[in-house]
Parts: C-alpha cells; structure tokens; sequence
C-alpha cells in the first residue's frame, strides 16, 4: 500500500504542469525541438528529486531525536498549513525568461517542487517507517525519493511528449483544469488524514 501511495503521488505530480512537464514542452516548442524537450525532463526530474531528498534527509535526521507520533504531527500541521496557504495564495513563484541552460532548469524544478511541497507529501509515508536505525532510515527513505521521482519523471515525459506532438501548448488553455488548486487540496487532506493517524 505505501509502494503504491509512492508511486501514485509521483504519478500526480508528473501530470501536474506545475512540476516542470509544461515548462519542457515550451522550452521544446520555443526551439521547435524535440531533442530539447526530452533533455530537460532528466533534469527537471532531477530537481525534483533534490527536494524531495532534502525532506528525507530531514526527517531521517530528528527521527533519533523525536518521536514518531510528534513527528507526524508535526507533519500534519506542515501539510494542512502549506495546503491552506497554497490555496489562499494571490501570487506563485516565477521565473523570469525561458531560456535557461541545464543547471539552472534543475535549480527551478528544485524551487518549484520545494514551494509546491513535493516533499511534503511524502511525509505520512516516511513517518511510518521504522527509526532504529538512521542508515537504515535514511535509505530506505532514499529509495522512496527515488521510486517517487521515477513515477513523476516517466508520466511527464509521456504527458510532455503527448502534448508536444499532438495537442502543443494552446490547448492547455482551454481543456485543462485547475491542478493547482486540486494539490493544494491533496496537500490539506494528506495533512488530516497524518493528524488523525497520530492522534
């Protein structure tokens, strides 16, 4: 069950625009090039990945040093007040320009994946998992980064390449709904359902 809450938040996140998907297929259509948009899927996923570790890195750090049922409160409380914030928020982060060379487009999808709390949700998952040990923790917190990161990168490039050979931008314009909003939502409700499992 928790491979398969993995791999479907990654699912999520590689669907949703905002992770990096529609900035490739602009930057793809921008140079009327598909090479383009199929090297920067790598590294947005890579970004993302980053953000993602850090959380992992955190949480396999204090888990020695709080207990889990703290920790997951205090994951709770995280994600229902980033999912309200997101979702009360007037203004989201932007960067300026489109043409960024590799390091810089990880170091956006790393912005992005941190301001949308990517690694956030994770945290009801990486709560659960046993502490007695730090390596042990840590790893296996790594592996579902990774597994995580994987399942977002393989559905934004099917997304991408979809929409970069068949639909093209415009039509996001008109067909596509408010992920935003709807994570904002996931984000809030991940938070409850972490605060009842702890209470």
């Amino acid at each position: 069950m928790t491979l398969t809450a993995v791999i479907l938040l990654g699912t999520f996140h590689g669907i949703n625009p905002a992770m990096g998907w529609l900035f490739a297929v602009a930057r793809g259509l921008q140079e009327r090039s598909r090479d383009l948009l199929l090297q920067s899927l790598p590294v947005i996923a890579l970004g993302h990945l980053a953000s993602v570790a850090l959380v992992v890195a955190a949480v396999s750090a204090t888990g020695s040093l709080v207990t889990a049922t703290a920790l997951a409160i205090g994951a709770g409380v995280v994600l229902v007040g980033f999912g309200l914030w997101h979702l009360l928020a007037r203004r989201h982060f932007r960067w300026v320009g489109m043409r960024l060379s590799l390091p810089q487009l990880a170091a956006w999808s790393f912005l992005m994946s941190s301001v949308h709390g990517a690694g956030l949700m994770l945290l009801p998952v990486l709560t659960r998992m046993p502490a007695s040990h730090h390596g042990h923790m840590m790893s296996g917190g790594m592996l579902v980064a990774g597994v995580h990161t994987l399942a977002m990168f393989l559905t934004a490039t099917v997304v991408a390449v979809v929409v970069y050979e068949f639909l093209g931008v415009a039509v996001l314009r008109r067909a596509w709904f408010n992920l935003d909003r709807m994570w904002a939502f996931a984000l809030v409700g991940a938070g409850v359902v972490t605060l009842v499992g702890a209470i």
